[in-house]
């Protein structure tokens, strides 16, 4: 931890403090020093490439949403001797949309969501990213449907042909991070948690989860106990019955005065192919980007943030030439 000693108590202080000195204190400058030059930052709507391409994004997320605020929930992470120090950070982020931007135009509607970002960092620089917004959760708060903004969006792009890809594996970059986290038994946990669920072992959500289970879902969805997790899960995997399912990412840890606690980054990427919570089946091949948190207690998983896209999934289906 010694690179972080001049400012920072830790990296996760490191972590907090500069994604504060970025967004709520306007330090956009502060990416120069904070961020790599050629970072790639992935999320569910496409990559960006570069520092310029962050800065010019953070800077219309601000003037739309001027009054956003990042409250850190979580860090999670792990050390790599090679590949430096990774973060997955869980935040809740709230605002109002008071100009006009990628959403429209100003609504002065108030919302708020869930974010994880992954981050891969060596000393005070971070190099690699991968990010999920609960953008379906935005939609939905700001009165809108998911499906329907994905068309619009699509439109306004200039049509099917012409609109921004979203991020699809064949077309990923290597950023420079190869880990894939740790071997704490609690990530173990959590990952065989998530492969029994897509493997259609629904029913081990009552075994495995705590009777009180709280929530905090893709859709700005708040929830309580086993029937609302099983319906979230439920709902995605019927949507992609046969799609391939992927760790990337896994952390556990059990420290820093929280309960023992994992994060996975997953994927699932098949076909459009049941009824669930896309609609009826379309047959359009989709890539889900998904990032997930979990907490356990003495009664099993306790609390779980469960994060996709459902508004680049829309954007999929609705893009995607096959049927």
């Amino acid at each position: 931890m010694k690179s972080y000693a001049n400012k920072w108590t830790d990296f996760p202080d490191y972590i907090i403090g500069i994604t504060n000195e970025i967004w709520e204190s306007r330090g956009i400058e502060t990416l120069n020093r904070y961020y790599a030059s050629d970072i790639p930052v992935r999320s569910p709507m496409g990559i960006q490439i570069g520092n310029e391409a962050v800065k010019a994004s953070t800077m219309a997320t601000i003037n739309e949403f001027p009054d956003r605020q990042l409250f850190a929930d979580d860090v999670i992470w792990s050390d790599d001797a090679e590949h430096g120090h990774l973060s997955s950070h869980r935040l809740i982020t709230q605002a109002t949309h008071a100009r006009d931007g990628q959403f429209g135009p100003a609504t002065y509607k108030k919302w708020c969501v869930r974010v994880i970002a992954d981050c891969a960092a060596k000393g005070e620089t971070i190099y690699d990213e991968w990010l999920v917004r609960d953008y379906g959760g935005i939609v939905r708060q700001m009165g809108l449907d998911p499906a329907t903004f994905a068309a619009q969006l699509i439109e306004n792009e200039g049509g099917p042909d012409k609109a921004t890809a979203v991020f699809l594996p064949e077309n990923d970059v290597d950023g420079g991070y190869h880990g894939r986290g740790n071997d704490n038994p609690w990530g173990q946990k959590y990952a065989d948690i998530l492969q029994r669920i897509m493997d259609q072992d629904f029913n081990h959500i009552f075994e495995a989860y705590d009777r009180a289970i709280a929530g905090e879902y893709a859709g700005g969805q708040t929830t309580l106990g086993r029937d609302d997790s099983v319906a979230f899960w439920l709902g995605l995997r019927s949507s992609f019955p046969n799609a391939e399912f992927k760790i990337h990412h896994q952390i556990g840890m059990d420290a820093d005065m929280l309960s023992p606690r994992a994060a996975i980054r997953w994927s699932l990427d098949g076909t459009h192919d049941g009824w669930g919570s896309f609609g009826a089946p379309t047959g359009k091949r989709v890539h889900v980007f998904g990032m997930c948190h979990a907490e356990f207690g003495p009664w099993g998983l306790r609390r779980e943030c469960a994060l996709y896209d459902e508004i680049a999934i829309w954007k999929q289906i609705l893009m995607d030439p096959a049927s």
